[in-house]
């Protein structure tokens, strides 16, 4: 008996190879009628008898292609056409477009094959590509996702890649960025004059400049990357200098995995993420000893590894190089160079000698960064490879733009149960970030045909991005509490709704009574919440300035706990600084000039790292508590003393924690032990203070969120100290537990505020 369905399919099915997919699966079950991109997603119209069409309609969504992901099927009778074969139509453009884009996935084995076969008419050819891989994202400025809508519009396909593209049966069928050497994107050489060197094969020269030692900026596939030979300990100093960055940890890529293994080592799961499609950099620990320049990643013991995700990086790295450094094409935190002109202007002082190609980026992408905690991938950065696929909500919002907080920034915009968390824009102080914090809010409203119909931002009126929020005409504005804005984040990822108890944990966020917060206990509701506890305030001398001068924090701490009488310990770092400025800091807290107070837990890491004698400055944001958490002995057991007060809210007094680290600094424990039963404290009072709150709300679920928890040992700890304890306990998969998922948290917030 003959059947009529009509298939509407929503997800990732446009430019994944999703139409192919179809007409093969049509094919085979002998069915007749079409298939279509459309501005929904695919459109499919089958006529055959009903154990065919129930047979391609139950595999249609068994075993889709690699890069697609279906998230709705809607099936429903039609009328017959009286169609003889099955085609694939033209794209249709019409309604509410509502399909999903796929983010830049790395080469897969079919194209990697074909790069290194001499008989392959694409050997060697650094643009290879085909449904199954390649870039979407960053060079796609429209919908539906045809090659008039992508930056490849500017190349003509020669007669054997438009076969190709036509063809359904072939791996390359519509194929956006499809090309070969006689009609796709080239690359060239450049000095860092701007001249172009004449070259028969500039990936070769580029390999042989990075043998000499030179600094390269190559364009990728989301931005330009400063490139120089990892083992090379020279060149590598001479990127840190031209790049002023003295002391951050710098990215590197390896071939393979036997590559990878000269110097770091990997478990299952973070070689799995290794290989996957997404190809982020995975933080894995450094083995001893090793091959690499020791300027790579000092006082660290964790590199930033990644593997090769385009044609190109392949091409460099193969039979080469046991790592190349890969670091951003940018000064500091400017956004990654993504133009020519642009790359050759910024990057001119820092590289010798530039590796560029033609094909544009629409809209740039930085590399993923993760690292494994618990058996779990956790963002620190999420970017390429994994932007825009949506976080689904466990229920449908308002079209809401959210805007982020200044560091980290990401932004947010929702449609129905999906939020769209953008690539990483970063610290928006500076205005070239900024332009690209508006640019990355007019794509994605474009490609995901969104007009937003209200605005959150954070409480603080000096970021940039709640100015720009406070800007928009005819728009109704949310401002979110950033601590409320972390714990809702890690909710709406998890689904979860009730409220719950949250520990909200960074280094600087705006409150409520506009103090500075970052040691926070909330009881947390979608639309509001309560301050149950918090770290006691302190000041901080200096303001901005004790966040890239932590000593200042370890004097604010220390007076708060011995007074003046600080100055009479036996303290190193005392005699470091010099006991003049000290005394001066000493003075501007007890005269209260430019000493903001603060709760933040991120502070009293600095705090604690510096009176052990770790730093005294910092390069980097969070560099002191990184040093600490990278230093503590896992195997040691003991604990300091804690108080918590009830008055108001919970208020935890550093001092005996203070107190203990420098009577353990007076007996000349080891830094590591101290470290050690510094973090041991917090598991344990954060863990007790939960159980508190439980005997009065009846609440066994709690919420994990903000920076602070990047840090492995505190979350580790923390979360099988409190699971022990009868805990369920929420933390971040799907977006970074940094403020780079502030936006999420806001969107969600504004939502739930709207609708009560």
């Amino acid at each position: 008996m003959k059947i009529v369905k009509k298939l509407e399919i929503n997800g990732i099915v446009q430019g994944v190879g999703f139409r192919p997919f179809v007409y093969q699966l049509a094919e085979a079950h002998k069915l007749c009628g079409r298939v279509a991109n459309t501005s929904t997603g695919v459109s499919i119209h089958i006529e055959g008898t009903s154990t065919a069409v129930d047979n391609f309609s139950r595999k249609l969504t068994e075993n889709p292609p690699p890069l697609a992901e279906i998230t709705h099927v809607k099936i429903e009778p039609a009328t017959s056409k009286g169609y003889t074969e099955f085609l694939i139509e033209k794209s249709q453009a019409k309604g509410n477009r509502l399909t999903l884009i796929s983010p830049d996935m790395s080469i897969c084995a079919d194209c990697l094959k074909e790069l290194h076969d001499p008989l392959d008419r694409r050997y060697h050819y650094p643009f290879i590509n085909c449904t199954n891989c390649g870039p979407r994202y960053t060079i796609i400025d429209d919908i539906p996702y045809d090659r008039p809508k992508t930056s490849m519009r500017h190349f003509q396909m020669c007669a054997r890649c438009q076969s190709e593209y036509d063809d359904p049966m072939d791996r390359r069928f519509h194929a956006q960025p499809n090309a070969c050497p006689a009609c796709g994107p080239q690359v060239q050489l450049h000095d860092n004059r701007g001249e172009k060197l004449s070259s028969e094969n500039p990936v070769a020269d580029a390999v042989a400049f990075l043998k000499a030692g030179h600094i390269l900026a190559v364009k990728g596939l989301g931005g330009f990357h400063l490139v120089v030979d990892a083992e090379n300990q020279p060149a590598v100093e001479t990127l840190r200098r031209r790049k002023r960055r003295e002391e951050k940890p710098l990215a590197v890529m390896s071939y393979d995995l036997a590559a990878i293994r000269h110097y770091a080592g990997a478990r299952p799961e973070e070689e799995k993420l290794l290989l996957s499609s997404q190809r982020p950099i995975v933080l894995l620990p450094k083995k001893a000893p090793h091959v690499l320049a020791e300027s790579v990643a000092p006082h660290s013991r964790y590199y930033g590894v990644m593997l090769p995700y385009t044609p190109l990086h392949d091409m460099l790295l193969k039979g080469s190089f046991k790592a190349l450094v890969m670091t951003s094409g940018n000064m500091r935190e400017g956004p990654i160079a993504i133009d020519n002109q642009d790359a050759l202007a910024r990057l001119g002082a820092m590289a010798d000698y530039f590796l560029l190609h033609n094909r544009d980026i629409y809209l740039r992408s930085d590399d993923s960064v993760v690292k494994t905690i618990n058996g779990k991938a956790r963002f620190f950065r999420r970017s390429r490879g994994y932007v825009p696929r949506p976080v689904f909500l466990k229920r449908a919002l308002k079209p809401i733009l959210a805007c982020g907080a200044e560091l980290k920034n990401t932004i947010c915009v929702t449609r129905g149960n999906q939020a769209f968390v953008s690539q990483h824009v970063g610290d928006l102080e500076n205005l070239a970030t900024y332009r690209f914090f508006c640019k990355t809010i007019q794509h994605l409203k474009r490609i995901l045909d969104i007009e937003p119909e209200y605005i959150a931002c954070d409480m603080h009126p000096d970021y940039l991005s709640t100015r720009y929020a406070r800007e928009q005409e005819n728009i109704a504005v949310q401002e979110i509490q950033h601590h409320h804005a972390h714990i809702v984040a890690c909710m709406a990822e998890n689904q979860v709704e009730d409220p719950l108890i949250g520990l909200a944990f960074d280094g600087t966020g705006y409150g409520s009574d506009g103090r500075i917060w970052g040691g926070e206990i909330l009881w947390a509701h979608l639309d509001r919440f309560e301050r149950l506890g918090h770290i006691a305030y302190v000041p901080m001398p200096g303001s901005a300035a004790a966040i890239k001068e932590p000593w200042r924090m370890a004097v604010s701490y220390l007076h708060q706990a011995y007074g003046k009488k600080l100055l009479q310990l036996e303290l190193p770092f005392i005699n470091i600084v010099g006991r003049r400025k000290v005394e001066t800091i000493i003075e501007m807290i007890e005269k209260k000039i430019n000493s903001p107070h603060t709760s933040s837990l991120g502070r009293l890491f600095d705090g604690v790292a510096v009176m052990i004698g770790l730093r005294e400055y910092v390069a980097y944001e969070g560099q002191a508590a990184i040093a600490l958490e990278m230093l503590a002995d896992p195997s040691t057991q003991g604990l300091y003393d804690y108080d918590v007060s009830q008055g108001d809210m919970l208020e935890i007094h550093p001092e005996p924690i203070v107190k203990g680290v420098v009577d353990d600094i007076g007996k000349q424990v080891h830094p590591s032990e101290i470290s050690m039963k510094f973090h041991n404290t917090l598991v344990r009072m954060f863990a007790e203070i939960c159980v508190d709150i439980r005997m009065d709300t009846g609440q066994k679920r709690v919420a994990l969120s903000g920076g602070v928890f990047q840090n492995a040992l505190l979350l580790s700890g923390l979360t099988k100290g409190l699971e022990k304890k009868g805990f369920e306990v929420l933390s971040h998969t799907q977006v970074p537990t940094n403020d780079g998922g502030i936006s999420l948290g806001q969107a969600v917030i504004a939502d739930a505020m709207l609708s009560k």
